[in-house]
């Protein structure tokens, strides 16, 4: 089937213009000037379909380039399943995923990402590819990354926090980072000091502070910076890139921006959380309420302006893009944690609200237009091995095209916008200036006129290359 998408105004992450983008299969043949016959024929006459896109941005699909679908977490398990959590990305202009393949210890690596594979395959909505956590590094692991390597698996996430779960200690970080710098993957870092953390929640709850607000405050933001550097230092010691997964202090920001200032090859993502909500409004809620907002790394002080630097790092590039982080749990799933914050599901859902609510950023004017694609789209397509044929709408790239509508309005919330697979939303009462209209994944339109289209089972796998965004 061909389709052209004409009348609108083509965003990349460098520039804006008129163009018409022609459609033939699951690939984009061609960005013509509007109305052109370069091509030797009137366009929109030798077409299957066409889509009207006057007045509207025509943009690369969104990649949202860390989620966990059906993650197991706590004694429970993220309650959106690749089809519900692919079905509810597509929905708000996300194209691609990268979830993560989960390893306790113990577990073979190779083993996991063969079972991660029958969770997603014949189930997705949209293109997915994987990370792979480790948090047994050994001799058999750092084997199965070069295998995982040679499968498209081309990053790989250790843990500084979490003990007996994930957590990892620096010798075991090294050995992966030594493994990573010699076979070209990437090593991301959930960067927490695990054992200021661990004490400092005990204590918590030997004082009776039980409830959610405690969960961020026995995570302070110098348990963070901490970590972030110590990774930064290690990742120098081994030459590995080093991708800090949801920043969320700025002085952890800042120890990213001082490293990348010296020709490092150090990178960081933050999430929508951590650019809107906070440790006092959200957290700090009165009753349980707050435990809907519990994730880790947790939600900061807006009075001490983590929020306005996270804004900031992206318009600098200290910070390179946006990912959800996405992992929902229901409200009888956050009640796990009663009476014991600590007990939580850590989690939010955003995976349908990132392309809406950085667009936001657009009209408060945060960031740019171009930016905006770059850290949404771009960006995670250069990070992860899947620039050419995601990220951009170019010749010969996948047709994962989003007509997007500023002039449209979103609500978001149960009942509103809301499709992901869970009892309420973190976002509840959010109103963004600007609307998805058009969704289309390598061509097949997925979201449109307010209907799905989509299908489990269109979305293929991923085969990542390495990473396209090194120094």
């Amino acid at each position: 089937m061909k389709t052209l998408i004409t009348g609108g105004t083509v965003v990349s992450s460098t520039g804006r213009s008129a163009a018409d983008v022609l459609i033939d299969g699951e690939t984009i043949a061609a960005l013509v000037a509007p109305g052109s016959t370069a091509l030797g024929v009137d366009l929109a006459s030798h077409v299957d379909r066409v889509i009207d896109a006057r007045g509207k941005y025509v943009i690369p699909g969104g990649i949202d380039a860390h989620t966990h679908m059906e993650m197991p977490f706590g004694g429970t398990s993220a309650s959106d399943t690749f089809e519900t959590g692919t079905r509810a990305a597509a929905w708000g202009g996300t194209t691609s995923i990268v979830d993560f393949v989960v390893q306790y210890a113990g577990e073979n690596p190779l083993e996991q990402y063969a079972r991660w594979h029958d969770k997603a395959a014949g189930n997705c909505a949209i293109d997915y590819g994987f990370h792979q956590i480790l948090s047994d590094v050994q001799d058999s692991s750092l084997h199965a990354m070069d295998e995982l390597v040679a499968e498209g698996v081309t990053s790989f996430k250790l843990f500084m926090a979490y003990k007996g779960v994930f957590l990892s200690d620096d010798g075991q970080i090294v050995r992966a980072m030594q493994k990573a710098a010699s076979n070209g993957s990437m090593i991301m870092m959930h960067a927490e000091n695990g054992s200021v953390i661990d004490l400092l929640v005990q204590q918590s709850l030997a004082r009776g502070e039980t409830d959610p607000i405690y969960h961020g405050l026995t995570r302070p933001w110098q348990a963070e910076a901490e970590a972030t550097h110590r990774a930064i230092m290690l990742a120098n010691l081994t030459g590995a890139p080093l991708y800090v997964v949801h920043v969320s202090a700025k002085q952890a920001a800042e120890q990213i921006a001082q490293a990348r200032d010296t020709g490092q090859n150090v990178f960081g993502e933050t999430c929508p959380q951590y650019l809107y909500l906070s440790l006092e409004e959200q957290l700090g809620a009165p009753g349980f309420e707050g435990a809907k907002w519990v994730c880790s790394t947790p939600l900061r002080s807006r009075a001490e302006g983590h929020q306005d630097h996270m804004w900031r790092a992206l318009r600098t590039n200290d910070l390179q893009l946006v990912s959800t982080d996405h992992c929902p749990f229901c409200m009888t799933q956050k009640q796990l944690g009663l009476g014991d914050f600590s007990k939580i599901p850590n989690g939010i859902g955003s995976v349908e609200h990132r392309m809406d609510l950085l667009y936001q950023g657009v009209v408060s004017g945060q960031i740019s237009l171009e930016r905006w694609v770059e850290i949404c789209s771009t960006t995670p397509a250069r990070m992860f091995g899947m620039y050419g044929r995601k990220g951009v709408l170019a010749p010969g790239a996948d047709a994962d095209v989003v007509v997007y509508d500023p002039a449209g309005h979103t609500s978001i919330g149960l009942g509103k916008t809301h499709h992901m697979n869970m009892d309420y939303s973190a976002w509840e009462g959010y109103e963004i200036d600007g609307h998805v209209d058009t969704v289309l994944s390598r061509g097949e339109v997925v979201v449109d006129g307010g209907q799905f289209h989509g299908r489990a089972g269109h979305g293929r796998y991923i085969r990542r290359e390495l990473s396209q965004y090194l120094i």
